[in-house]
């Protein structure tokens, strides 16, 4: 019930969550739950202490970006550092290391380093060609860092990618986790007429999502967890684009340029 809410009303969920821990408050996923509300909620200590929580039944540092976010939240940016200088993200999957990496940027920002809080976004993650779950906060984040910096131009061809990559994952919703999408032009006379019988159109020319997920052949599939989506470089990704392939990831043009409440910017909780 509080994931259904967490969006729509975070007060409530919240309610939901402590209700929740008083039942059976050593279940690893139900204190991972109370911390996420009572964030949303801004109650940073509450989520600080519920997530240490977590962290010590479950043994894992998927939360670690929250946790870190929470320090700022409670005012304490050094701390949040600490916090995420302690874990091994090698060791994180590539959504959380991008999550950590956009909520230590804050926290340098706290302290009043943009320099150091630029290079904290500077992982492989950062990559302004593909489009991955977790690129269009990173690359808002990247944005925010330089325009404290003063590089304006930059800052808003960051703005734009970020934007781009939002609008090729979510022209790529619906489509397995396991598919990739070339997202490219075509040209207006290229466009099939609405007049030509579906015998007369080629395979190469019916878009993704006409073609439903089971009838995909197996090869397609890739075994990667993220689904990375191409994504052009100066106007937003579009539907009628090209079939799925395996892979991963795909191509954009442009130069170099993430289930629950979690850092969005480098500004996080301020």
């Amino acid at each position: 019930m509080a994931a259904q809410l967490i969006d729509t009303d975070p007060s409530l969920a919240h309610e939901h969550a402590q209700a929740a821990v008083k039942r059976a408050g050593r279940i690893a996923v139900v204190r991972e739950t109370a911390a996420i509300t009572a964030y949303a909620n801004e109650d940073f200590a509450l989520a600080l202490r519920e997530l240490r929580t977590y962290r010590r039944i479950s043994g894992k540092d998927d939360q670690i970006a929250l946790l870190v976010d929470s320090e700022r939240g409670v005012g304490r940016p050094d701390r949040a550092l600490e916090a995420g200088r302690a874990v091994d993200r090698s060791a994180l999957p590539p959504a959380v290391r991008a999550e950590l990496a956009i909520a230590m940027s804050g926290a340098r920002l706290d302290l009043g380093e943009p320099e150091r809080a630029l290079s904290e976004l500077d992982i492989p993650e950062l990559d302004p060609d593909r489009a991955f779950e977790w690129s269009p906060a990173l690359f808002a984040a990247r944005a925010t860092v330089l325009e404290e910096l003063g590089r304006d131009e930059e800052a808003a061809q960051w703005r734009r990618r970020a934007v781009v990559a939002a609008e090729a994952l979510d022209a790529a919703a619906g489509v397995a986790e396991s598919e990739e999408i070339f997202v490219e032009d075509i040209a207006p006379e290229d466009a099939v007429s609405e007049d030509i019988a579906p015998e007369d159109v080629a395979p190469d020319d019916v878009a993704p999502e006409d073609v439903a997920p089971e009838d995909a052949a197996p090869e397609d599939a890739a075994p990667e967890d993220a689904a990375p989506q191409d994504i052009a470089p100066e106007h937003a990704a579009r539907e009628d684009a090209a079939a799925p392939d395996a892979g991963g990831a795909a191509d954009s043009g442009g130069e170099p340029a993430a289930d629950s409440a979690r850092p969005d910017t480098a500004d996080g909780a301020r």
